[in-house]
């Protein structure tokens, strides 16, 4: 093989592997890691990964049922995304004060349980409101990088890709085109 050559096939392997690694993972399935805790108040909260880690696409069912002080029962509660982020969970003021065994589990193809004791607290009021504070002018680009959530650079890096290989492989093939035709 020409170095030519050679750099192209190292090039659409690179592009192929770029491909493959930023398309969604659709291999996700079987269970997933729950971590299960109180809110500081009446409520749990949910954190939902894959088993290897890897966040969650879109979110699933989870459900919790809980037994707490004199054998009170709760659930099942099928629990809400939170705003929190992706594959966060929060149940809401739920619990009655006191120390509660809360089990969240996820059904089919998730099929996933996690238990913990969580202490339920009454709710503290809200602290008085601050006073306001005059706004000052923000910095020219302050959201430029923020983005979609860090997800800018997959496109730009898959551009440079695209455009290297166009560099070597126009090249290689007008090269052969006058090599065939003298």
């Amino acid at each position: 093989m020409t170095r030519t050559r050679k750099a192209f096939a190292a090039l659409l392997v690179g592009l192929v592997l770029a491909l493959v690694s930023s398309a969604p993972a659709a291999a996700h399935t079987g269970k997933l890691k729950l971590t299960v805790a109180g809110d500081g108040a009446g409520g749990v909260t949910v954190q939902a990964v894959h088993a290897d880690g890897h966040r969650l696409e879109k979110p699933v069912l989870l459900t919790l049922t809980g037994t707490g002080p004199d054998g009170q029962r709760i659930g099942p509660v099928q629990l809400e995304p939170a705003p929190e982020g992706q594959g966060f969970y929060s149940s809401g003021p739920l619990l009655s004060p006191g120390t509660w065994k809360v089990t969240v589990s996820a059904p089919p193809p998730n099929k996933s349980t996690a238990s913990a004791q969580v202490q339920a607290r009454p709710a503290q009021s809200p602290a008085p409101a601050a006073a306001p504070v005059a706004a000052t002018a923000p910095a020219a680009d302050a959201g430029a990088t923020a983005g979609a959530g860090g997800a800018w650079w997959w496109p730009v890096g898959l551009a440079v890709l695209v455009l290297a290989a166009l560099a070597v492989a126009v090249p290689m093939l007008l090269t052969r085109r006058r090599s065939d035709a003298g």
